[in-house]
């Protein structure tokens, strides 16, 4: 009985420590969850102060996040190893996704925001089974189906029956700019998995943080120049541009490293709670009563978490890009790793990212292959 016991202990602490998903995976997450309730609670003061320009948000954080992760991409002075055009294509998804979640707040409470935003949990889920070849395991599913749960409960509490009481100008046309975002982010969060896990985490967050800030003063520049312009700039209306940027900045900073231990689906599940923080922030700062079913729901939703945690990182089937170590990017010297014949006589096929084929005369070049399999 006691070497029973002793083999459990220590499959708990194997599953709860181990690699891949774990304690650590939980605290980061639940870090992250903290920084997504910041940025709504920061878009939601600007947008009882009047403010409307979401864009102008995201910018900042695209420009802190090109400073930081820029330099140090400068400083390595690594060759970049995938293609700039798929960066930018990763920055647009991004930016529109930020820029439909954030002006859903004009038009829907904050709850109502967070609480359709889980719609991305089923679209990460196929998309990581789809595209990375990811396999879930049944407990997986049902970590994933309490947590959903105890985010429906939330539904039904006092708190949240007060927040949809006082509506807003257009509830339906901000319910369908959450759910939009939340598709968006579940591309971006699965594009991202794969960069991390495969790539670089720098040059990712240098070059979404470089594209993002682009497209974002375009669209300003196209969308948002009166809104700005018409803006009275005091402590009341910065102070929120700075929390969400800094939020965001955090959170952009983060994610990659849940990314790289854990998965897409790890990390929305554990944004789960930033409703429940959201609650908890506007009980203790703003004195609101909090329900009773409160407190059952986020007990659900740590359950879930810890079920799915319990259950093991979710593996990529031998089919999944993820799996295939062989078309792992990688740096090949021309001059110091000439290709080797095939065993026809004939040079292996080397696939170029981004369609660029060898130059024979830039000796001092390194290309980025991947190895066909």
């Amino acid at each position: 009985m006691v070497s029973e016991m002793d083999s459990r202990r220590a499959w708990f602490v194997e599953k709860l420590w181990g690699n891949g998903t774990g304690l650590k995976a939980i605290v980061v997450g639940q870090v992250l969850s903290l920084l997504v309730t910041c940025t709504g609670l920061t878009s939601s003061m600007l947008a009882r102060n009047g403010i409307d320009a979401p864009t102008t948000q995201s910018l900042f954080n695209y420009l802190l996040l090109t400073a930081v992760y820029g330099s140090m991409l400068l400083y390595r002075r690594k060759e970049v190893q995938i293609a700039w055009y798929w960066y930018l294509l990763l920055a647009f998804f991004d930016v529109e996704a930020n820029y439909l979640a954030v002006k859903a707040y004009q038009y829907t409470a904050i709850t109502s925001v967070m609480l359709l935003d889980c719609w991305t949990i089923p679209c990460v889920l196929v998309l990581t089974w789809l595209v990375l070849g990811t396999r879930y395991e049944r407990y997986h599913f049902v970590g994933v189906a309490i947590c959903v749960a105890g985010l429906v409960m939330v539904i039904f509490s006092d708190v949240h029956a007060q927040d949809r009481s006082s509506g807003g100008s257009n509830v339906l046309l901000g319910d369908i700019l959450v759910l939009g975002a939340s598709m968006l982010y579940a591309v971006s969060n699965v594009s991202e998995e794969f960069v991390v896990k495969k790539v670089d985490q720098v040059e990712f967050l240098a070059h979404v943080g470089f594209f993002g800030a682009i497209i974002s003063a375009c669209q300003l520049v196209v969308l948002e120049l009166d809104e700005v312009k018409a803006i009275h700039w005091n402590v009341s209306s910065i102070a929120p541009f700075v929390g969400f940027a800094l939020s965001c900045f955090g959170f952009s900073s983060l994610v990659p490293w849940l990314l790289q231990i854990s998965g897409s689906a790890m990390l929305n599940l554990s944004l789960l709670t930033s409703d429940m923080w959201a609650v908890a922030v506007r009980a203790l700062g703003f004195h609101e009563s909090v329900d009773s079913l409160y407190f059952v729901a986020f007990a659900l939703v740590a359950a879930g978490l810890l079920v799915y945690t319990l259950s093991g990182e979710p593996s990529p089937s031998s089919e999944g890009i993820l799996a295939a170590p062989r078309k792992k990017y990688t740096q090949i010297d021309q001059v110091e790793k000439p290709a080797e014949p095939s065993a026809g006589g004939q040079l292996s096929h080397l696939q170029i990212i981004g369609n660029e084929q060898p130059n024979p005369n830039d000796r001092g070049s390194s290309k980025l292959t991947s190895a066909s399999v």
